[in-house]
């Protein structure tokens, strides 16, 4: 949730300023991690994904992050969570104590991967998945490709894929931004030149100690580390290039929305949208708010078994701004597994 990419708010402005802006140089060296991973690293095809594991049973929550997020923005939901079912919070390849993975990051690419640490570590299905912003593009990508595996799922204000989003001061679809490439293959083992761990660099590619709202209603230790973590080249280049590939995704998404295998079936489904609304200053941010609610409302037809929910009280990080609505939910959809009933 370090500003990246508009998509997200305070990702929306922040998840796009990655694609037009961010331009990096290339030079790497191994180094120690400054602040110790909190679960452990696991290999997900020739590079290794940090999972960060509570709890115990089935289903188990797999949480899925937005662009630039890291998996201890999770902190103030998963332990919650965790008294329940086991739950899987990550880091994405590139990010924080992640190894870069292969290039380039599409969804396909990363729902791969972590679905590969995800056996690696014994931590087979059911799952239910938890995306927020971006990570709601990604976790409908998981669903797409393990369907058999995935038995409920909670979105968090995630964007839907004919939604627009504020890049320099003008609402604009994602999806117009796709150049109509082809999406390519999924890479299954990471090449490497050798064995040593050579995504992290000595220097951080930049200086920068702000702890920008929400983030700061994590726990210090959390902080700290989004400090250390949000400085690292291999942080850029991955996000970079997931903001990179994105449209073509959400194209994707938006082409092929009616077709079943994009759809989720009867699986529990919550969607919880931003109750504050966005486009400020705007001469016709009335109107596109009112196309945003819709379209939030839009994405619970994803299952015939669904909730809607608006939270009045949240702007877009819902997970840090009212992580008790999000608990709730997952606990809903968890409920509604289990006993095999309906969503109320």
């Amino acid at each position: 949730m370090k500003k990246l990419f508009t998509m997200k708010v305070v990702a929306l402005p922040i998840e796009l300023i990655i694609f037009f802006y961010l331009f990096i140089s290339i030079g790497y060296g191994q180094s120690d991690y400054k602040y110790p991973p909190t679960g452990k690293l696991i290999d997900a095809g020739g590079h290794h994904l940090h999972i960060h594991v509570l709890g115990k049973g089935k289903p188990v929550v797999v949480f899925e992050n937005g662009s630039g997020d890291f998996s201890f923005v999770w902190d103030l939901v998963q332990p919650s969570i965790a008294k329940i079912a086991a739950t899987v919070s990550y880091d994405r390849a590139g990010y924080a104590w992640s190894q870069e993975g292969p290039f380039p990051r599409t969804g396909r690419q990363i729902a791969y991967e972590l679905h590969t640490a995800l056996r690696n570590a014994g931590i087979s299905g059911p799952y239910i998945l938890v995306g927020q912003s971006y990570g709601g593009f990604l976790v409908r990508s998981f669903a797409r490709i393990y369907k058999n595996e995935v038995v409920g799922m909670v979105l968090v204000d995630a964007l839907n894929e004919n939604e627009k989003i504020l890049i320099n001061d003008k609402a604009v679809r994602v999806r117009d931004m796709a150049q109509g490439r082809r999406v390519p293959e999924i890479q299954t083992r990471m090449k490497r030149d050798n064995d040593k761990d050579s995504s992290k660099q000595d220097n951080p590619v930049a200086s920068d100690t702000s702890i920008e709202p929400p983030l700061d209603k994590l726990p210090a230790k959390d902080q700290q580390r989004q400090l250390w973590a949000q400085t690292q080249i291999s942080y850029f280049k991955a996000a970079s290039s997931e903001m990179d590939w994105s449209p073509e995704d959400v194209a994707d998404m938006y082409k092929n929305k009616n077709k079943t295998a994009y759809k989720l079936g009867n699986i529990p489904l919550i969607v919880l949208a931003k109750g504050k609304g966005y486009y400020p200053g705007l001469a016709d941010s009335a109107d596109l708010e009112k196309q945003r609610v819709a379209l939030q409302k839009d994405l619970a037809h994803l299952s015939t078994n669904s909730k809607f929910i608006i939270d009045k009280n949240s702007g877009h990080n819902i997970h840090l701004e009212d992580p008790v609505t999000v608990i709730g939910a997952i606990k809903e959809v968890l409920l509604a597994y289990k006993t095999k009933t309906k969503l109320k």
